[in-house]
């Protein structure tokens, strides 16, 4: 009786898929090198695209597995990044939407957008540009 209760109790825990960066199906694959670059404002083309990256509200256990997994930075030193950045006119912080769903819509209609969704959320209308390795 002891193993069958405890395989319930363990399968009853969330299981957090990984971070899928998505892109307009125009955008080429990306590199985490260049991703990086476009979320701290450093790149604005890939491959003569204009690109448009979104982020999701802080808060959000996404956007923090995000900036931990991709950009190495927590919530804090990401949001002083872009108030610094800000300050000396360098350039202004993405777009921030409020769901998943949302994201995946905005970069279905926007050409050059990107943004990152969790993997089991992921849609048809939407390209796959860089999953982090195992």
């Amino acid at each position: 009786m002891r193993i069958p209760l405890a395989f319930l109790l363990c399968s009853a825990l969330p299981v957090l898929a990984d971070t899928a960066i998505i892109g307009h199906p125009g955008l080429p694959p990306l590199d985490s090198t260049t991703l990086q670059r476009i979320y701290t404002g450093k790149v604005v083309e890939v491959d003569g695209v204009r690109v448009t990256p979104v982020n999701l509200s802080p808060g959000s256990e996404l956007r923090a597995r995000f900036l931990r997994d991709y950009l190495g930075q927590d919530e804090d030193k990401y949001t002083g990044y872009w108030t610094v950045r800000r300050y000396v006119g360098k350039g202004t912080p993405p777009r921030e939407l409020s769901s998943s769903e949302e994201v995946s819509r905005f970069i279905a209609k926007t050409a050059g957008a990107i943004g990152y969704v969790d993997e089991t959320e992921l849609t048809p209308d939407v390209r796959i540009l860089l999953r982090k390795a195992p």
